[in-house]
């Protein structure tokens, strides 16, 4: 049976899908490489998932649930990012994709949950593989991070920097997913997920969201069903997983089929809809 998201449940890409179904055409906008990352954590109820709702004024997306993420900087790919984990030819191979791709998703994967939420996947340089986590509680991290966002400072020199080594163990791939051909801004997005450091906390202190939280994956579901969350089918697939899981550490393995998932606009008796489409 075909998957069908309606497009009461994300008004932010209503108007140009009916448009489109209507027989409304433009030229195609070259996708984006973006990155986003589900953080995850066991909770008294299950595992629990951060999100952010983006802001009403946001072009993309606006007053929508979504994981921490963003486009991708082209200086994600500087070959002397301070790195431990997997390389980046493994992560090629893993995401099927050219090599200097795989580095530029993997480090915008841990810049972003950093801008957008502050958790740093990254060790001191000196501890052996699998050592603890950075230290970002000291303030002056809130002037680095802004340095980030306004890209002053590309993640390569954060790391460096600090003396830090970008975690390439302590993310997995997900999904992989294209924003629909008639969205004036489209995005070819890897959906990453990782767990949430003990140590470290998660914010929401970005200019792109109004609220940012650690939700019950169940009750999210519910709110979405109810017309009371707006996500966009990405998000509502991936959360779906989460609830699904049976631990926070079941759920951050890498996933086995790894597909590019399309959404596309179609007409139902209840009106427009969209659909996935694997390619």
């Amino acid at each position: 049976m075909t998957r069908l998201f309606p497009l009461t449940r994300a008004p932010g890409i209503a108007d140009h899908a009916s448009r489109w179904l209507s027989g409304e055409r433009w030229p195609e906008a070259p996708p984006r490489r973006a990155s986003t990352v589900m953080l995850v954590r066991d909770g008294a109820a299950g595992v629990e998932v951060f999100l952010l709702r983006r802001v009403a004024q946001m072009a993309f997306a606006p007053s929508t649930m979504v994981f921490p993420g963003g486009g991708v900087d082209p200086r994600d790919s500087e070959p002397d990012l301070p790195w431990s984990g997997p390389s980046a030819s493994e992560w090629s191979q893993r995401l099927g994709c050219a090599e200097a791709e795989a580095r530029m998703f993997v480090a915008a994967a841990v810049r972003e949950v950093f801008e957008e939420c502050g958790v740093l996947l990254a060790s001191p340089a000196v501890n052996d593989p699998g050592g603890p986590l950075a230290d970002v509680g000291d303030p002056r991290w809130r002037g680095i991070r802004d340095g980030l966002v306004q890209h002053r400072l590309s993640l390569t020199d954060v790391l460096s920097s600090e003396g830090l080594v970008m975690r390439t163990d302590l993310i997995v791939a997900k999904a992989h997913w294209l924003t629909p051909v008639f969205e004036p801004r489209r995005f070819d997005t890897w959906f990453f997920a990782a767990l949430m450091p003990g140590h470290q906390v998660a914010d929401g202190n970005t200019s792109e969201a109004d609220h940012a939280a650690w939700f019950d994956p169940a009750q999210l579901l519910e709110a979405y069903a109810d017309g009371d969350a707006m996500m966009m089918p990405p998000t509502v697939v991936c959360v779906e997983q989460v609830r699904d899981a049976a631990s926070a550490n079941a759920f951050v393995r890498h996933a086995d089929h790894l597909p590019l998932i399309v959404s596309e606009i179609i007409d139902t008796p209840e009106g427009p809809a969209m659909t996935m489409v694997e390619r």
